[in-house]
């Protein structure tokens, strides 16, 4: 053995000395190129460590540390520049210096939904996507940096492929980011943000520096960077630990920030904003728990010293040998685990009555985007049984969107969410509810519709159509619901007073659906035949007899004479307008209510509400409006024949006139110009004329037929068939008929083909009131103030010139005397030089 001491000292040393400079030659190598990643045992920190969290080696620690202290992007890194538009956005989002920034973490908690409602449905069809271990938990992570002042948020989402973060983190491709930079510089409100699908930039409201990592199963992890300086970059990452799947966001706050890096105001966003979110949400937070550690202080008593004198030998045995184990005390130590911040069942699994008010507004909150203080105007919870299974929920916003009626036949929109077996499949599925119900915002959990098919092969499926119909037919009866609740649309007056004064929150709710949504109940009424009676009661109108206040049909046939057969309406632009129309005159006189639509949507309403509880519709600027018969009737339309005959005659050519009748509509009006049953309206053609693409051949097929009514008690009609009577081939005659007619046209609501001739014909009118000549002409300038003028502008013009040449021969004279005094001066002093 001895023999052996002395050799195996000398080769341990020169083990030791080899390894000291392979050493010092990897210390070298990383000193000299800081951006090489070196693949060395990774070294995990085990105090405050995530058990799942990233470890790494010396050199990447000391990289991204580097990196992290300037915030500036990786050298190596492939460099980008970000579209204009996300360009202009981030400048907007980043001055909003005293707007909320607390969106930010509710628009990153959701992006993470969405990417993890996307791997969930594909693993519905390929179980392995989700892997093994860790990778199959489908959960938001959030870790805390204090002293790196980093904020991460973590999901086991579909993740992103290097092509992804390219389009999805530096472009937008949704056309509803003009509208929102338009909207938030006018308005400054952030929470237009997750409306218009921008989300992810909302980060830089609290951060200057932001990392996305990111793995997608069909490509490599890549590191996404930015300073929100223009320019973001790209770089395969090699030094963080795999994440498996999914995307890690690392936000490097702000100093002013600095409120995001306490545990409690996470808690509290994650309540406020994300408390519905369909998968855990988790936070490394802090913990503080009662340790046993030993006690080095040894202490007495004097009670101790007495229970032990007093003890009998076996207890001091006992006392003795529990004196030898070692004592111990109870301190406060500051643990770190995950905790789950969203521990609140799905609403829609529970029943009605053990949700409250307060739960549904926040659900409707999260559910929406909607983070204003304003409550849903109603819901509705309801479980469906039978042949299809399903449950929902349905509100009713308080407000419509900026952009529903913006493209509404050509975008397939929709705010239904659809679920099946608790597994989220589309928030795009525009077969559940119609166009004109896309208002509702709501979700659909069905235990019925198959999981492992395509959306297109779903939309086909059969249970979608009694999913459907039983969905409308709970939607109308929860906005029906609202008008039933609401004391102003009650006819009983103690009734009303009485529910006024119990439930004030619900008077005036449905006029306020009404005045945000009343066009889509117009457009259900439209496309939707089956339902067409149902949404009929929930239409309201103001009438001549409304009092400023909204009615109901129901309303109206209740106040209905009892010898009125049709419902009476008008159309036009506005409701003054319409008050002092000329069609109303003999309906008010008889006391007829006529109701008013003012919307434009409402003549093509009226074109399929035809009739409603057997009562017809009639537009009272018609033909066809029966009063009742008079049993002067006959003897008028004989005593005006001749007028009528000769008025139809003499217009019919030259104004598309298809008869002139004795009008049984007017009072104070001479006479008015009607249409057809089923052509036209005035308002209807002013409406179709001024569409874009209107084609003025083809509308011609579509205007009614024009009728002249006269009101044959009227002064002037008298006077005019006298006339008639007397020379019916007066020309005066024939011009007063033709101005007549074409203000009856204009007073009608119709636009005239040639303004000029009727602006003629009423200054032609206004020289015969005030007695002047029909051949009186306009007076021509006067020619001799102009000769005048120009014998005057000529003098003006000779008096300068001659002022001119006087002047200039002045200067000529004075010119000559000061050459000849040089001349004079120059000869005496030649004379002096010969003298001299």
């Amino acid at each position: 053995m001895r023999k052996w001491t002395l050799p195996s000292a000398v080769f341990l040393l020169s083990l030791l000395i080899l390894i000291s400079d392979q050493g010092r030659k990897i210390e070298a190598n990383a000193e000299s190129d800081s951006e090489e990643v070196v693949d060395l045992p990774k070294v995990e920190d085990k105090i405050g460590a995530v058990p799942s969290g990233l470890s790494t080696d010396s050199d990447v620690v000391k990289r991204e540390a580097e990196s992290i202290s300037k915030k500036s992007l990786r050298s190596n890194a492939e460099k980008f520049e970000f579209q204009a538009e996300v360009s202009r956005l981030m400048d907007i989002i980043i001055n909003s210096l005293y707007s909320n920034k607390d969106i930010f973490l509710r628009e990153l908690i959701s992006n993470a939904s969405d990417a993890l409602d996307k791997i969930r449905f594909l693993s519905l069809t390929d179980k392995e996507i989700l892997g093994d271990g860790d990778n199959a938990k489908l959960e938001i992570q959030i870790k805390l940096d204090k002293e790196k002042k980093i904020l991460s948020i973590r999901d086991r989402g579909i993740g992103m492929t290097k092509e992804d973060l390219i389009k999805n983190l530096g472009t937008i491709a949704k056309s509803g980011t003009s509208s929102f930079v338009e909207k938030m510089q006018k308005t400054g409100d952030l929470n237009l943000i997750g409306q218009f699908g921008v989300g992810f930039y909302s980060v830089y409201l609290v951060a200057d520096y932001v990392e996305v990592i990111s793995k997608h199963n069909d490509d490599k992890q890549y590191v996404w960077e930015s300073k929100a300086d223009g320019a973001f970059a790209i770089s395969e990452d090699t030094w963080n630990e795999p994440l498996g799947r999914g995307t890690e966001i690392r936000i490097h706050l702000r100093d002013e920030a600095g409120e995001y890096l306490e545990e409690f105001k996470l808690k509290e966003l994650v309540k406020k904003y994300s408390e519905f979110i369909n998968f855990p949400i988790n936070l490394w937070a802090s913990k503080e728990v009662d340790v046993e550690v030993p006690d080095d202080e040894v202490e007495s008593s004097e009670e101790e010293e007495e229970e032990s004198s007093k003890a009998s030998s076996e207890e001091e045995s006992e006392d003795e040998d529990a004196e030898k184990k070692p004592k111990t005390k109870t301190v406060k130590e500051t643990t770190y685990e995950w905790e789950l911040l969203n521990d609140v069942k799905a609403i829609w699994l529970r029943s009605p009555k053990d949700v409250t008010d307060e739960e549904y507004n926040k659900f409707y909150h999260s559910l929406a985007k909607d983070f204003s203080d304003e409550k849903p105007v109603t819901w509705s919870h309801f479980a469906a049984e039978g042949d299809v299974e399903f449950k929902a929920v349905l509100f009713v916003p308080p407000k419509a969107p900026h952009d529903l009626y913006e493209s509404y036949y050509n975008s397939n929109k929709s705010n239904l969410k659809l679920y099946v077996r608790r597994v989220f499949i589309s928030d795009e599925f525009d077969e559940l509810l119609p166009k004109y119900l896309s208002f509702l915002q709501g979700l659909v959990d069905s235990d019925s519709l198959p999981l492992n098919v395509s959306r297109e092969m779903l939309q086909q499926h059969s249970s979608l159509k009694t999913i459907k119909k039983k969905l409308i037919r709970k939607a109308l009866d929860m906005i029906r619901r609202i008008a039933e609740e609401d004391p102003d649309e009650s006819n009983d007056k103690d009734k009303k007073e009485e529910v006024s004064s119990d439930n004030d929150e619900k008077k005036g709710q449905y006029s306020k659906f009404w005045n945000e949504f009343g066009k889509s109940i117009k457009l259900g009424i439209i496309e939707d035949a089956t339902n067409r009676n149902r949404l009929a009661k929930l239409l309201r109108f103001e009438t001549s007899k409304s009092e400023g206040k909204l009615t109901s049909l129901d309303q109206y046939i209740s106040r209905m004479k009892s010898e009125q057969k049709d419902i009476f309406y008008i159309t036009g632009t506005s409701k003054e307008q319409l008050e002092k129309s000329p069609f109303l005159e003999q309906l008010k006189k008889k006391n007829y209510e006529v109701i008013f639509f003012t919307d434009p949507v409402d003549e093509y309403l009226m074109q399929y509400l035809m009739d409603y509880e057997d009562k017809k519709f009639q537009n009272v600027s018609k033909e066809g409006l029966k009063l009742g018969k008079s049993s002067k009737d006959k003897e008028l339309k004989e005593s005006f024949k001749d007028l009528t005959k000769w008025w139809k005659k003499s217009l019919a050519a030259s104004d598309n006139l298809d008869d002139v009748k004795i009008s049984n509509r007017l009072y104070n009006t001479p006479c008015v110009v009607v249409t057809s049953k089923f052509g036209w309206s005035a308002n209807m053609e002013r409406i179709m004329q001024s569409q874009t693409l209107s084609n003025t051949a083809s509308q011609a097929y579509m205007r009614g037929k024009r009728v002249l009514e006269i009101n044959p008690r009227h002064p002037i009609i008298k006077e005019l068939r006298d006339r008639v009577a007397n020379n019916p081939e007066d020309e005066r005659v024939k011009q007063t008929a033709q101005l007549i007619y074409q203000t009856a046209l204009f007073e009608s609501g119709f636009l005239l083909n040639d303004p000029k001739e009727f602006a003629s014909r009423i200054y032609d009118s206004v020289k015969s009131s005030l007695d002047i000549s029909p051949e009186a002409t306009v007076e021509g300038e006067d020619e001799t103030e102009e000769v005048e003028s120009e014998e005057s502008d000529a003098k003006e013009a000779a008096s300068t010139s001659k002022v001119e040449v006087e002047a200039e021969a002045e200067a000529e004279a004075e010119a000559e005397a000061e050459a000849e005094a040089e001349a004079e001066a120059e000869a005496e002093a030649a004379d002096v030089k010969d003298e001299l």
